[in-house]
Formats: C-alpha cells, sequence, structure tokens
C-alpha cells in the first residue's frame, strides 16, 4: 500500500479511526479501549491507525505495545520529526482500509462513544464529509479565542462553513482525492472544501481536558493562523491592489491639495509634510515588498516539493 495515496487498496473494513498522537502516553489505552467498544456494540469491522508526530515522552513505547496485543486493528506510524496535527493526519489516511474514515483527537476530550453520532448521520444523508461540531468548548479562553478567529476568517476569506473540526468522519472516495495534494504545509479542512461541499454537521460533547495540557500555544496558533491565510487565500494580495488603490488616491488628492494652496495662497508646502509623505509612502512600498516577498517563499517551497511529513517507523 503506498503512503502518498497511489495504489491504494480497495477497502475491506467498515471504518478507519485516525488518531494524531502527541505526548498522549496516558490516553492511548484508554482511548482505543473505548474506540474497540464503540465498533464492536456498532458490530461494524474496523482499524484504528495512531500517527505518533515525534512525541517526546512514552506514546511510542504505548503504541508499541498496543500493536502487540491488538495487531489485527492497530496501525502504528512514526515521524521523523513533529509535522503538527493536520500534517500527521493526512500522513494516517495513506494507510487507511476502511470504506469511512474518521479522524478524532488523541485527548478524549471528544469521547469516542460521539461516533455513532457520525454514523448515524451518514446513514441518514449520504454525505461525503460530516464534521462533529461542539455547543460548548472547554479549552482554555485563549485556545477558544484562536479556533473561533481561525474559524471566522475561514468563513469569511473562503466562504466556507466555519463550523469544522479534527472531528470528523469523510467517504474513502473524498479521501483518495486529496491524497494527491502535496503542498508541505496542509490545513485539511480548506482542503477537503476543494473537492466537496456535500457536507452535514451533528452536534457532539466536548470534554475538559483529562491529562495532558493542550499542544497549542499563542504562538502556534497564530502561525497556524498567518499559514491558513498565505497558503489557502489570495486576502494579503487583495489588501495591497484596494489598499495601494485606495492609498494613491488619497495622495492623489493631497497633492492635489497642495499645489492649489501653494498657487492661490502662496503657502510653503513645507519640511514636515514632505518627511511625512517620503515616509508614508516607502513605509506601504515596504509592507507590501514584504506581503510578496512571503507569498513566493511559500511558491519557492512548494517549487522545491517538500513532502507534507516523512515517516521514520511503520508498525502495520
Amino acid at each position: 500500500m503506498s503512503v502518498s495515496g497511489t495504489g491504494h487498496l480497495a477497502p475491506d473494513l467498515d471504518y478507519s479511526v485516525v488518531v494524531p498522537v502527541f505526548n498522549s502516553e496516558e490516553s492511548l489505552v484508554e482511548l482505543f479501549e473505548r474506540l474497540k467498544g464503540v465498533f464492536t456494540e456498532n458490530e461494524s469491522t474496523f482499524e484504528v491507525i495512531f500517527v505518533d508526530d515525534n512525541s517526546s515522552d512514552a506514546s511510542w513505547s504505548v503504541l508499541t505495545k498496543l500493536k502487540d496485543s491488538f495487531p489485527e486493528y492497530v496501525t502504528a506510524v512514526r515521524l521523523s520529526r513533529n509535522f503538527g496535527q493536520h500534517n500527521a493526519t493526512f500522513c494516517g489516511f495513506g494507510f487507511v482500509r476502511g470504506k469511512r474514515v474518521i479522524t478524532i483527537d488523541d485527548d478524549l476530550q471528544t469521547p469516542p462513544e460521539e461516533i455513532l453520532k457520525l454514523i448515524e448521520t451518514a446513514n441518514i444523508s449520504s454525505a461525503d464529509l460530516i464534521y462533529g461540531f461542539y455547543g460548548k468548548k472547554n479549552h482554555s479562553r485563549l485556545r477558544n479565542a484562536g479556533s473561533s478567529t481561525i474559524k471566522k476568517s475561514s468563513r469569511l476569506f473562503r466562504n466556507s462553513p466555519g463550523e469544522g473540526s479534527s472531528f470528523r468522519m469523510l467517504t474513502y472516495d473524498l479521501l483518495n482525492k486529496i491524497l494527491h495534494h502535496n503542498h508541505n504545509f496542509i490545513f485539511l479542512d480548506e482542503v477537503l472544501l476543494w473537492y466537496t461541499d456535500d457536507i452535514r454537521f451533528t452536534e457532539v460533547q466536548h470534554l475538559p481536558r483529562k491529562y495532558k495540557q493542550s499542544g497549542y500555544s499563542t504562538i502556534s496558533l497564530f502561525r497556524l493562523f498567518a499559514n491558513l491565510v498565505l497558503y489557502y487565500t489570495m486576502v494579503p494580495l487583495k489588501v495591497l491592489v484596494y489598499g495601494g488603490f485606495v492609498f494613491s488616491l488619497i495622495t492623489f488628492i493631497y497633492g492635489l491639495y497642495s499645489i492649489v494652496k501653494k498657487m492661490i495662497y502662496n503657502v510653503p508646502l513645507g519640511y514636515t509634510s514632505l518627511i511625512v509623505t517620503i515616509l508614508f509612502s516607502t513605509s506601504i512600498i515596504l509592507f507590501s515588498l514584504g506581503v510578496l516577498g512571503e507569498y513566493l517563499s511559500r511558491i519557492y517551497q512548494l517549487q522545491n516539493r517538500k513532502p507534507p511529513f516523512s515517516i521514520k517507523k511503520v508498525l502495520k
């Protein structure tokens, strides 16, 4: 089976669950046992694909033991370095054998039992993509504010539903389409929106964090937002176009105003106004060059075809 998605085998299971893992040694066994209970109760065949995003704790050791205990259910993948939650999930997609694919976090804030709601919605609608959305999220205020900003930005800039989450179910056909995506920065919700608008939502529980602290810091949330805007929208370039037009118009009007004052009232233009105008226009030029430079650096990265992940070890 190819990890890149080419040469994928036909699905022979009902469900595949992909779990990105980062420093979650305490929750992994409970997570697997509860997932197993869900599918046993539902009388469905399943597999769980854990992708260890180069954890610094004993997560890989726990996954190795799970693989030894449940070889028919568990696939464990370890990345060579930390690539981020979305890239790790994308890596797991290359190993699925289920007709429907579920993604869930490793922290148990979304109870595995809520998968039954996704299954129920899928059976009713046959949608390509189903999101579990949270009526109330039990993250910190900072994390909630960061997530809200990213969702609102997505809704504003790309006309997306804006209710996405990391708890989702997609069809095998949709998964095969997105596996051909080769950006080194992956934001799954935006990628999925490129390939389908057949989306449904179902409300699910979101519990307080039971074990570890969130892996998203203020800096990482800001970096995620910046990459999302630069890789998946044209907003900065549009700001340059429309902003440049507005500032040019303002400068032109101010220039005419100064000329009229000079001709009619013989008012000196003044050193201060000249310096302010030069500094203002220069700052706009430098800002514009900075934005263009960021886009050029992203284009350079894409042309280099850097992979979105690198696998160190696979247990399957």
